[in-house]
């Protein structure tokens, strides 16, 4: 899917910027203090942990702070946080989805209502575009991991159930229940992957063509991954070839 790798290009190369990367491991050692109190400290015995630890370290996420968020699960002085999807409009009808972890259920409601009305976009009610959307596993490795064949018959022999290869990488897909037993079994194969996570995927993403539209979408979307409670926010858009490189 093109659109999903320009997007994702775009965002790795935000991603550089050290406020943005500061941010980013704050969210991602929420995520392991969170798995750790839900379930095992020890990643290989929990599944959640272990998918959020592989996503701190591929972000480069040191060692220490980790450990830390470890830590600060098992010591029971870690904050409880309520995991909470919004679901909304941007700028063009684009289909938006939200995930927050919150200790404040109504700061991050009054928020995120706020940037959605701010930026040309309608916060709805949930459910009503998560139907445009699949709840899947998805596994990430460089173009360079090998060529588009290898890589869909090791999917495959994985328990996958989807491939887009483009020149940029190869991105898995699986069902959501089985993407643990699904990426181990390709590391076997092929070694780590750059990530591995839960996504929401769009069915039939609506292509940007204009670069004002895109350029409030970036705006909203940035606005609301600035904020200390949301954890990920995902859009049904596929940005043009054109539009992809103003940006």
């Amino acid at each position: 899917m093109a659109g999903h790798s320009k997007w994702a290009n775009i965002q790795h190369r935000k991603g550089r910027q050290d406020s943005i990367r500061s941010k980013l491991f704050s969210k991602l050692a929420k995520e392991i203090t969170v798995a750790a109190k839900m379930g095992d400290p020890d990643p290989d015995k929990n599944p959640r942990l272990r998918l959020a630890v592989k996503e701190a370290r591929s972000n480069s996420v040191p060692k220490d702070v980790i450990d830390r968020a470890i830590k600060k699960a098992l010591g029971g002085d870690a904050e409880n946080y309520d995991e909470i999807r919004y679901e909304g409009y941007g700028p063009n009808g684009i289909a938006i989805i939200v995930e927050a972890m919150t200790d404040n259920r109504n700061r991050t409601a009054s928020n995120v209502r706020s940037y959605f009305t701010k930026h040309g976009g309608d916060l709805g009610q949930t459910g009503s575009v998560s139907f445009m959307f699949d709840r899947v596993g998805e596994i990430m490795y460089p173009a360079s991991i090998g060529d588009a064949d290898t890589v869909m018959m090791a999917a495959i022999e994985a328990g996958a159930e989807d491939v887009e290869s483009t020149e940029d990488g190869h991105w898995i897909y699986c069902s959501d229940a089985d993407l643990n037993e699904v990426s181990s079994a390709l590391e076997a194969a092929l070694g780590e992957s750059e990530t591995a996570k839960l996504v929401w995927k769009p069915q039939a993403p609506t292509e940007v063509t204009d670069l004002e539209t895109a350029q409030k979408l970036m705006k909203l979307i940035d606005t609301l991954e600035d904020d200390d409670d949301v954890q990920n926010v995902t859009g049904n858009f596929d940005l043009s070839e054109q539009v992809a490189a103003q940006l």
